[in-house]
């Protein structure tokens, strides 16, 4: 017989601001490129997200607030009333198997292309700066994700924004926030990590501004500030998260001194009151290890919840929650193979493998077709 190890925290319930949480562990935001047209989430996506109603936390896949905001192909918008009605989907089908999903907002900035901004517009960003050697998806014959063939290009060059567009887009997160709530998530999650707008504006050589959203720390966490203020105003502070990545170069996206930048960084949040960070830890070959010492100071400057994802294994995850460091652990691609994977970690089961080659586009093959172990029915 299995052995079950309930005396750890990580597959315990908890309570935490207005959610009770069934154990502590996340599914995160991860893109999957399977929207309909008018980049609308559907039934596919529903059952995908309700089979791993499980976790402690669902985070949706990057959820673009505007059409402008779109960086890659076939993923799903919150910005009109189809998309809402789409992800009312997903949301009545994961609260009725038990779960909590938050959506996490999405601008990328200058991680885009020519081919997906309305009228063939440049994307934009806190400066005119090309990242080059970064691609991003796009469907160049129209197919959509079932029959379509996607292919990765270079990122067109962006235009910087001007402080009337930098303030119309706070306006965008705020109505995308009030969007999710209509649509039934619990919360929202900003997606301000690995390259994108709100990096963009944050990291010291992504942002060459000389006005007030440029130069100092100060004027760089600016852009941060307003949109958590703006989305805090729309749906409170107590289902607000956001997604930070201190130590990753994803996308171009460079910070001098990124100790010093991001633990000013959640100090600014923690004034603000939101539910959560949450951590996204560089996790490829070589990548820079977080220092303990720099969780720990996280931990001390921030009194909501704290959430680390990034290759975590089930060993180091039941140690950072035993430790308090973190209070969530996500598992990415576990949680893409193993619907139920809180049961098969808890009972120490063997997991499922994924297959990358189903990871962007496609039908149910890869999505929801993975086996649950005896005893769990996939929904």
């Amino acid at each position: 017989m299995a052995t079950i190890h309930k005396e750890n925290k990580l597959y315990q319930s908890f309570t935490k601001g207005l959610f009770k949480f069934k154990n502590h562990l996340v599914m995160p935001p991860m893109t999957r490129s399977r929207s309909s047209k008018g980049d609308v989430a559907n039934d596919l996506m529903a059952t995908y997200y309700a089979q791993r109603a499980s976790a402690g936390l669902i985070i949706s896949e990057g959820t673009q607030i505007s059409p402008q905001g779109q960086g890659y192909a076939w993923t799903p918008g919150i910005y009109n009333d189809e998309q809402i009605a789409g992800w009312k989907k997903t949301t009545e089908k994961v609260h009725q198997a038990g779960g909590l999903i938050f959506a996490q907002l999405w601008h990328v900035g200058r991680l885009s292309h020519t081919a997906l901004q309305p009228n063939g517009a440049q994307p934009v960003s806190s400066s005119a700066i090309t990242a080059e050697g970064v691609k991003v998806f796009i469907d160049p014959e129209g197919k959509g994700p079932e029959g379509g063939v996607g292919e990765m290009v270079q990122h067109s060059t962006p235009h910087a924004l001007e402080i009337p567009e930098i303030k119309e887009i706070v306006k965008e997160y705020g109505q995308a926030a009030r969007n999710a709530m209509l649509a039934g998530f619990d919360g929202i999650e900003l997606h301000g990590a690995n390259g994108y707008l709100i990096n963009q504006f944050i990291d010291s050589e992504a942002n060459n501004r000389k006005d007030e959203y440029g130069g100092s720390l100060e004027n760089r966490l600016r852009f941060m500030k307003e949109v958590v203020a703006e989305v805090i105003g729309q749906i409170g502070a107590d289902r607000v998260g956001i997604r930070l990545a201190p130590l990753t170069t994803l996308n171009g996206a460079v910070d001098a001194s990124p100790e010093t930048t991001y633990l000013e960084a959640v100090k600014a949040l923690n004034e603000l009151g939101i539910a959560y960070i949450h951590i996204a830890e560089a996790d490829w070959e070589d990548a820079p290890i977080m220092p303990i010492e720099f969780k720990q100071s996280i931990r001390t400057a921030f009194d909501g919840m704290i959430i680390y994802a990034g290759k975590y294994s089930q060993e180091k995850a039941e140690q950072a929650i035993d430790e308090g460091w973190a209070d969530m652990i996500g598992f990415g691609r576990p949680f893409i193979a193993n619907p139920d994977l809180p049961y098969r970690l808890e009972h120490k089961l063997e997991l499922n493998t994924p297959d990358p080659s189903t990871f962007f586009g496609g039908t149910e093959k890869g999505l929801i077709d993975y086996p649950t172990v005896m005893g769990m029915e996939a929904m």
